[in-house]
């Protein structure tokens, strides 16, 4: 089995969260309200973009472990 790229290991890290991505935003619209919360379409892109950085760089470096052992 070869080893991922660097680069190739973004490329998979970016394509996954953007299904997430779609994923969630459009689960914040079902969720929040269940939730008692309000929000609105603007409220919930900045909410899933926030999370979506935070699953790019997870992802990256979960990755990159697992490749270099």
């Amino acid at each position: 089995m070869s080893k991922q790229t660097k680069k190739q290991s973004l490329k998979e890290s970016l394509l996954n969260t953007a299904v997430g991505f779609t994923i969630s935003y459009l689960s914040t619209f079902f969720i929040f309200p269940v939730l008692g919360m309000k929000s609105d379409a603007g409220i919930n892109m900045v909410i899933t973009i926030y999370f979506t950085f935070i699953s790019i760089a997870r992802s990256y470096f979960i990755r990159r472990f697992f490749n270099n052992k």
